[in-house]
């Protein structure tokens, strides 16, 4: 294999994104989708991060299982997201390429931005009212099925939660392990799966060797600075796919 090949570079973003997230608990997909993007179909990929993402979320839902708050993670957020998330699998054969790209760049330099600006300002998150706060799991839920990144959206609408740090990620684990669980599904059942199987195990390595990299850096680095580093770079990679699309 040639080292100009998408696929090698996608195995070292994929490194990269599993190093970030054991580090600061955030972003494997995003990260790893964002860069991928530069150089991949957005829809070739999917089948492959979203597999490979039930790996670490199941151990980690597993793990921090007396966290988990049941009746939010039944009652609302997945019932929501699950319904967003088949409307977004639903769009995405309509929306061509480089619309996909545009659309998650806009994704991407939104989270990215408002996460430095909150971090240069010190705002602390508000309680949004409950139906701004459902609209947005729904559009959550959507953002998932169209790019398996829920995450930015939901963590947004449920800002303000009176849940403790640990009993919200551990939820928040829970949600992306199911809705990752449905989409593995669905790629069986579009035929998308099973040819990217290899694929899939030639990069669980990676995953490995990512988690066990960030343990060893989680308590070596300033996770603030480091935060600024990652949104930084998230920024300029969705303005890179925003551009890359409209030109």
């Amino acid at each position: 294999m040639s080292l100009l090949d998408p696929w090698i570079w996608l195995g070292v973003f994929i490194l990269l994104a599993y190093t970030i997230e054991a580090i600061t608990g955030f972003g494997s997909i995003v990260i790893a989708l964002s860069l991928g993007a530069l150089l991949l179909p957005i829809p070739a990929m999917l089948p492959v991060l979203v597999p490979l993402n039930i790996c670490m979320s199941g151990y980690l839902a597993w793990r921090n299982r007396e966290h988990i708050q049941w009746s939010l993670l039944l009652k609302l957020i997945l019932p929501l997201m699950l319904i967003g998330m088949l409307l977004g699998y639903g769009l995405r054969p309509w929306l061509d390429g480089q619309l996909l790209k545009a659309l998650f760049g806009v994704l991407v330099l939104w989270f990215a931005g408002r996460e430095l600006w909150r971090m240069f300002k010190g705002l602390n998150s508000e309680a949004h009212p409950r139906w701004l706060s459902r609209l947005l799991t729904l559009g959550a839920g959507v953002t998932h099925g169209l790019f398996a990144s829920g995450g930015p959206l939901l963590v947004y609408g449920l800002a303000g939660t009176t849940l403790d740090k640990s009993k919200l990620r551990a939820t928040l684990i829970s949600v992306w392990f199911c809705l990752n669980g449905s989409m593995t599904v669905l790629f069986l059942l579009d035929g998308s799966l099973l040819p990217n199987l290899p694929r899939i195990a030639s990069y669980l390595p990676l995953l490995v060797i990512g988690v066990l990299l960030g343990e060893f850096l989680h308590h070596r680095l300033n996770e603030q600075r480091f935060r600024q580093m990652i949104y930084s770079l998230l920024l300029v990679t969705g303005a890179l796919l925003l551009g890359k699309a409209v030109l």
